[in-house]
């Protein structure tokens, strides 16, 4: 059954986060990578399920560090208390510099003028600024070529106060059948790292090879999908019991009885063939809950399945509910996660969508309270108003 939060007051719209079922897959994840470390990715709010609270409780289930792509992001971690290593792999500009020694953080650099910057931010205080390069290889994105790698990682290490900490690269298609491209892009990062063999860590590997291949694993890992209980592929990793981590729920708020041939929300793509019951269920496209997701969706009520009929609007779905008589004002309807029997994933609303589980899970916004489960109880909460988690009282 879906959790009912009784001493929850906020919006009848919610996503339930079992950090049981996060730190298990944070443990299985990193005892697969062992005795590489792990980097916790907790980008883009934890992929949708609060950076805050995941990163806290991925530090408490054995990950080394944390992974986020800007320095807000790392910022967020720090204001909540937050201590372990945070890797910044996104770009960062040299007027953020001051930020990224204050705060303790291990930036990715790609230019000289950043690698200046934090020396000059770091100086007043005598610090010593951890930096990580990263290599392209094939994904023709962020990273400097080796030629230019070498370049700078010498240059950095020339600089007082800074620390040329890791060597990286991102794979392109690791989660793809054929992995050819992505063990050349493994060898590149390798053959790199002999030419700069002082450098002491080496990471490259992301969920997908972390399932996929041991040898990739390296001095560090960066894992993402995984910890939230989702493959990146139906047939990567099919022997790791990952569990799915976040619910999206709402609450039905209106009944309405229509008749034959009436039509349901905008542009009437909808049309009852029969007498129907249409449930109002306060979850729309602002909460994450897609567009694409109406006339196709299957939502779970009272242990069942029904199906989203017509569009999904910004605040607001519909769901015929005439299979299952008993629906009543108030119920719990599940649009992502298990009730029961039924259950609706992330991988299936994608296919759905036509996107991908990432997309999925990360687009739920921040208006969507989060509920922190620890042992099948809430203990903590965090909404719009405060992203940090309130402890819910025993």
């Amino acid at each position: 059954m879906p959790f009912l939060p009784a001493a929850f007051g906020g919006r009848p719209c919610w996503a339930e986060v079992d950090l049981d079922a996060f730190a298990s897959n944070v443990r299985l994840m990193a005892l697969r990578a062992g005795p590489a470390r792990l980097y916790a990715v907790v980008k883009a709010n934890a992929y949708g399920h609060g950076a805050v609270a995941c990163a806290r409780a991925a530090v408490e289930a054995g990950a080394t560090g944390l992974a986020v792509i800007c320095v807000d992001e790392a910022a967020e971690l720090r204001q909540a208390g937050i201590t372990a290593p945070v890797l910044v792999v996104g770009a960062i500009l040299p007027s953020e510099a001051a930020r990224v020694v204050a705060l303790g953080l291990m930036p990715t650099v790609g230019a000289l003028g950043l690698v200046e910057a934090l020396a000059a931010a770091a100086a007043p205080s005598g610090a010593t600024v951890p930096i990580h390069l990263e290599v392209e290889t094939g994904l023709n994105r962020h990273g400097l070529t080796p030629e230019a790698c070498v370049a700078l990682a010498g240059q950095a290490r020339a600089t007082p106060g800074i620390e040329v900490r890791g060597l990286f690269t991102h794979f392109a298609a690791a989660e793809e059948g054929d992995q050819r491209f992505t063990r050349s892009q493994f060898d590149q990062l390798r053959a790199l790292s002999a030419r700069l063999p002082w450098v002491k860590e080496r990471h490259c590997a992301a969920s997908a090879s972390v399932l996929l291949d041991h040898e990739m694993g390296l001095d560090a890992v960066r894992a993402g999908l995984s910890l939230y209980g989702y493959r990146p592929a139906p047939w990567v990793g099919t022997d790791a019991e990952l569990r799915p981590v976040l619910s999206l729920r709402a609450r039905i708020t209106r009944l309405l009885d229509i008749e034959r041939g009436a039509t349901v929300g905008y542009g009437r793509t909808w049309a009852a063939s029969k007498p129907a019951r249409i449930a109002l269920v306060m979850c729309g496209y602002a909460d994450g809950y897609r567009r694409a997701l109406g006339n196709r969706a299957p939502v779970a009520v009272r242990g069942q399945l029904a199906p989203v009929v017509g569009r999904v609007a910004m605040d607001m779905a519909m769901v015929d509910v005439t299979a299952i008589p008993a629906a009543a004002v108030g119920d719990v309807v599940t649009l992502l996660g298990r009730d029961g029997d039924a259950e609706v994933t992330a991988d299936e609303l994608a296919d759905l969508a036509d996107t991908i589980s990432w997309e999925i899970l990360a687009g739920i916004s921040a208006r969507v309270p989060r509920l922190y489960l620890r042992g099948g109880r809430v203990t903590a909460v965090s909404t719009l108003l405060d992203r940090i988690p309130v402890p819910v009282p025993g």
